[in-house]
């Protein structure tokens, strides 16, 4: 391929919050893990499978968060993935037998019968449990750039101690190195979530690049010159990314975008509402509520309640239809832009993950697609990734990112408004004694280096931005009011107990295997 005249950076941010439950048997939030595996990463591994088996060149950037990576590697987890496919497999065996006389469902059933075995394959044996190595192997093939983002996910600018933002993206770093076996280059900042000062902590941990909302870079200071077609330095050196609105808006908008064609699976009618409770109730939760079993028969249709039966083959000609519709959207842009800038214009178009394949059934194939098209349709772009495309234009112009976020409106409203602003005295509190045991304990015995960890790990756990959300959104707002509120006080029972001399080491040890992520926290990084 001669000269591109312009670059598309495709950007899939995965990331769930870290829900691990091993005091109890079933545990209904830990389905978002599950749902998460069968319907987007596994599906995006068998993507990245057949573009190298088919010796496609292509491009995609990943961030992979701590929370997520250390759920995919706990064995638990592993265990009780395993445990809710085979649930799965017996309920399809159930439908294909209730649906032999009624063929379009009778073939849907065989459909999610064998994808559900594949799932099973793939994790199992394709790739021994260990989906973050699945990942890895892509990486290492130079076809996939793995980022990271804050260690919990952590809302970056509302931590108004420096040490507990820095303490997120250390953290971060070291555990990225564990999983990937070498330096994460780029960070998912949660949220897309910026304030100047944040780049200073992204230097220390060696990340050369982070994502901003548009208006993070078109309001920076100077005003940059290319816009967001390309990045721009913070004056320390490190690299902002502004997302393109004109390539986002057209995959993630339900009413403008692909995602809410008529033939592309409808998410909400789903098998676990809609059949009879007593077939459906040995395959739901144990105490009787009705969730989602991934197992949908209908397409969304239109806008009425009334929904026909999903048709496979007439989505997937969708999906190749739509993918195609999206790489000549792109030639025009980049073509325009170029003509525009006088230069190749970088177009950096970054999703949730979970939009391909969860939310979006059928988003999965249209990146398959949309890559496979741009190595063999066209000419005019190059799939890149970031640090590829500052690794062949490393003289871009200096700037100050403005702050923001990809939140409403663009700033912090989302995380703290009157739903979810009662958090954060009681974080504020938090993050002072813990600045203050790291300041006071630099050579603690054993137990007490144990009970250090620990307070770390449940500060960071407090401060996951997930919760706030979750209470603006008005979705499982009881579980992310308690598991705040559970994190807090784990932390100030930790806390008290220090500084009594007094360490209660049964309960240590059961809140240790409660809250198990990163078992080498330093806590050091708080001083």
């Amino acid at each position: 391929m001669m000269e591109p005249k312009g670059y598309v950076a495709l950007v899939l941010h995965a990331h769930l919050p870290f829900v691990r439950h091993p005091e109890y048997e079933d545990f209904l939030e830990e389905d978002w893990l599950y749902e998460a595996i069968t319907e987007t990463y596994i599906p995006l591994i068998k993507v990245m499978e057949g573009l190298v088996r088919d010796n496609v060149d292509f491009r995609l950037t990943m961030s992979m968060t701590p929370p997520l990576c250390s759920m995919l590697l706990d064995p638990l987890l592993q265990e009780r993935y395993v445990r809710h496919l085979t649930r799965l497999i017996a309920l399809t065996e159930k439908e294909i037998e209730r649906t032999k006389w009624d063929k379009p469902f009778h073939d849907l059933a065989w459909f999610y019968h064998n994808r559900f075995h594949e799932a099973r394959a793939t994790f199992c044996d394709g790739y021994g449990r260990n989906l973050v190595g699945a990942f890895r192997k892509f990486q290492e093939l130079g076809k996939l750039e793995i980022i990271t983002c804050g260690a919990t996910h952590g809302f970056l600018p509302l931590m108004e101690h420096p040490q507990c933002v820095r303490a997120q993206i250390l953290t971060a770093r070291d555990h990225y190195r564990q999983c990937f076996g070498r330096d994460p280059k780029g960070i998912w900042l949660p949220e897309c979530a910026y304030a100047p000062g944040i780049e200073n902590f992204l230097a220390e941990a060696g990340i050369r690049w982070f994502i901003t909302d548009t208006h993070g870079v078109m309001f920076s200071h100077p005003r940059p010159r290319y816009g967001v077609y390309a990045p721009i330095f913070a004056p320390n050196g490190v690299a902002a990314f502004g997302r393109d609105v004109e390539s986002s808006k057209q995959v993630w908008s339900a009413e403008e975008g692909y995602p809410g064609d008529v033939d592309y699976r409808d998410f909400y009618r789903d098998i676990g509402f809609d059949l009879d409770f007593d077939y459906i109730k040995p395959h739901i939760h144990p105490d009787g509520i009705r969730t989602f079993t991934g197992i949908k028969y209908h397409r969304i249709t239109g806008k009425s309640q009334y929904k026909e039966y999903y048709v496979r083959n007439w989505a997937m000609e969708k999906a190749a239809s739509h993918a195609g519709n999206f790489m000549q959207n792109r030639i025009k842009q980049v073509e325009y832009l170029h003509g525009v800038l006088q230069r190749a214009p970088l177009v950096l178009a970054p999703y949730d993950a979970e939009l391909y394949g969860h939310w979006w059934f059928e988003g999965p194939e249209f990146l398959n697609f949309f890559m496979r098209k741009t190595a063999f349709d066209q000419q005019t772009f190059k799939l890149t990734t970031p640090t590829e495309y500052l690794r062949n234009h490393p003289t871009q112009q200096v700037a100050q990112p403005a702050a923001s976020s990809w939140g409403h409106k663009g700033h912090w409203e989302v995380w703290l408004e009157s739903s979810n602003a009662w958090i954060y005295q009681h974080l504020h509190v938090a993050a002072d004694r813990m600045i203050e045991l790291a300041q006071q304990y630099s050579n603690p015995d054993s137990l007490t280096e144990r009970a250090l960890k620990q307070a770390a790990r449940e500060l960071l756990l407090a401060q996951s931005s997930d919760w706030a959300f979750i209470m603006k959104t008005a979705t499982t707002v009881q579980y992310a009011v308690k598991r705040t509120k559970d994190h807090l006080l784990r932390f100030n029972r930790i806390y008290d107990q220090i500084k009594a001399g007094q360490i209660d080491e049964p309960w240590l040890a059961s809140v240790e295997w409660r809250d198990n992520i990163f078992p080498d926290v330093n806590y050091h990084y708080y001083v």
